[in-house]
């Protein structure tokens, strides 16, 4: 059983910097691709950034090159999103997946299990 717990989350200002973790439980974390997306009120979910298992290759949206980057710590079963520059329009549910395979995957088809997710709320 996969268990993904995101943390991190919170209000910020514009401008600001948060740094989100999803911590995973279960075996052969190292042989998955992770990502991360994220939900606003009335949309629908989007792809934000992708690692592979490795952490050789990273994918990350137009959106927010440039501001965000994504790691992973296979040794502690955690994938992290270092968000900078933060806008209001950044503001959504943060969600943490575990790709079906160990490719970089973009779309949520690519991505067997979720996290609950974590607020992320930039004020301007």
């Amino acid at each position: 059983q996969v268990q993904l717990v995101e943390s991190g989350g919170g209000l910020v200002q514009a401008g600001g910097s948060l740094r989100l973790s999803c911590a995973a439980s279960g075996r052969f974390f190292s042989s998955y691709g992770m990502g991360w997306f994220r939900q606003a009120p009335g949309k629908e979910r989007e792809f934000v950034a992708a690692i592979s298992w490795s952490g050789d290759r990273t994918s990350l949206a137009d959106s927010v090159k440039g501001r965000f980057t994504i790691s992973r710590d296979n040794a502690k079963n955690t994938v992290y999103l270092q968000m900078n520059s933060l806008k209001p329009e950044d503001t959504a549910v943060y969600f943490c997946a575990r790709a079906s395979y160990s490719i970089v995957a973009v779309t949520t088809s690519g991505y067997d299990y979720w996290g609950q997710g974590t607020q992320v709320t930039v004020s301007s």
